[in-house]
């Protein structure tokens, strides 16, 4: 039987900083490739697959579980450019947890527990995966972010986690417009970066 091998840029066991399992621990997994395009991506390096190692699911699998860790991240990169069955049954099959970070510009592709999705204004969303998130996280990088926001209420399932998680280096300019805007609109949630905070991967 022939396995998928998987673009690796990184991976590491680490604290969830960001979104509604922040402050978990996780272990991380970091696919290459992406053609989103997002102007202020901090991990522009991800977006060329070219170079990077490749591992099977099982690999990655092995890796995460000898970590300690209980629950997998994987990332990107757009890590929903790939079919993500064969890495997340593995890892399902070590007892773990998989949550996804994605732009669900591409069809979700796996066996996941959470699947946390941030629109980009780059690649628009799939109308299809919408639905399909368990948390909404939209990076404002100005004040039009806000009001593009609200247009995803209706898209998504009504217990979904609406976050709003002010751009890093512009976070001293965007995050009071965040708080007044979660004031008016308390279904919405602040997410902090807080590993750059407190200084983990």
């Amino acid at each position: 039987m022939t396995h998928f091998l998987y673009p690796v840029m990184e991976h590491f066991y680490t604290i969830q900083g960001e979104g509604a399992y922040a402050g978990v621990p996780a272990y991380f997994v970091r696919l290459a490739g992406c053609n989103v395009g997002c102007v202020w991506c901090d991990v522009k390096e991800s977006w060329d697959a070219e170079g990077f190692p490749t591992m099977s699911g099982k690999e990655i699998a092995n890796l995460a579980k000898n970590s300690g860790a209980v629950t997998t991240v994987i990332t990107g990169g757009e890590p929903a450019i790939y079919d993500l069955g064969e890495l997340t049954q593995s890892l399902k099959d070590c007892g773990m947890r998989v949550h996804i970070e994605t732009s669900a510009a591409y069809e979700i592709k796996g066996h996941f527990d959470w699947i946390t999705i941030s629109p980009k204004k780059f690649k628009f969303p799939l109308p299809s995966e919408l639905p399909k998130a368990d948390e909404l996280k939209i990076i404002v990088f100005n004040k039009s972010d806000l009001q593009w926001a609200l247009e995803f209420e209706s898209l998504i399932k009504p217990n979904a986690k609406l976050l709003l998680q002010p751009e890093w280096d512009k976070r001293n300019e965007v995050l009071p417009l965040i708080i007044e805007f979660v004031k008016n609109h308390p279904k919405w949630r602040i997410s902090l970066q807080t590993h750059k905070y407190i200084g983990v991967p």
